[in-house]
């Protein structure tokens, strides 16, 4: 890790060799070293394109570290199937309201607020965001797991509940809240093999926890994530 002094602010960076880059780029996230990564240079080399920088890294310092938590800025950093992501917030004065999208292991976020963007304000918009990406990856892994493990339910839905993630109706119809996006994809598909278990005992009894053991041996440290989160299943 290097150090650069600017007026009264320390800069810590690391480097990280990217040979495929045709140029070094800076990142700046909330309470991490600023990342420099780009092809392999001297750390005398890696320093000097700090030192180009610092003003602009300083700033955005400022910005990403600012107390308020009820702010979205770039560098802040948004749940997504178990993970936090980098999030690039953008002006977009021209929308009624914001736009979320994902690519390249970031979230963009095209803001009418300007750069920063307040959650309640974004709060639809990533609603949005997780309803369509359980559309698109959600339901798809609840036919593969009707398919695998032979559990047929009637249908499966999304459903914007209040304390839980999912539900199976005495009908056997499946529902899940369209935050299951936030859970890693092992976690995700617990949440499915729970419900779908529910489809021959409604019940968490013995021989539920052991149906969802046969389906599902890891279920144990999926749930276990579950319970930390506080939401039910």
């Amino acid at each position: 890790m290097g150090l650069f002094v600017y007026g009264t602010t320390t800069i810590e960076w690391v480097f990280q060799v990217e040979p495929n880059l045709k140029r070094h780029y800076i990142t700046v996230e909330r309470g991490r070293p600023v990342l420099l990564r780009g092809r392999a240079i001297s750390e005398d080399e890696q320093r000097q394109l700090i030192r180009q920088r610092a003003r602009w890294i300083r700033e955005r310092l400022k910005q990403v570290n600012q107390p308020c938590k009820e702010m979205y800025v770039t560098g802040s950093r948004i749940l997504y199937r178990g993970k936090t992501w980098y999030c690039q917030v953008q002006a977009a004065a021209e929308l009624s309201k914001p736009q979320v999208r994902f690519r390249n292991s970031r979230f963009f976020i095209q803001s009418p607020q300007g750069e920063s963007i307040s959650r309640t304000a974004l709060k639809p918009a990533l609603e949005v965001f997780y309803r369509d990406k359980a559309q698109e990856k959600l339901l798809p892994r609840v036919r593969h797991w009707q398919r695998a493990t032979g559990l047929q339910a009637v249908s499966a839905r999304l459903f914007k509940f209040k304390g839980r993630w999912a539900s199976c109706s005495d009908d056997n119809i499946l529902e899940f809240h369209p935050r299951c996006m936030e859970l890693s994809p092992s976690v995700m598909d617990y949440v499915i093999i729970h419900e779908l278990c529910h489809t021959v005992e409604k019940s968490h009894s013995p021989a539920f926890w052991h149906l969802v053991e046969k389906h599902y041996p890891n279920w144990q440290r999926c749930h276990g994530e579950i319970e930390r989160l506080g939401v039910e299943v």
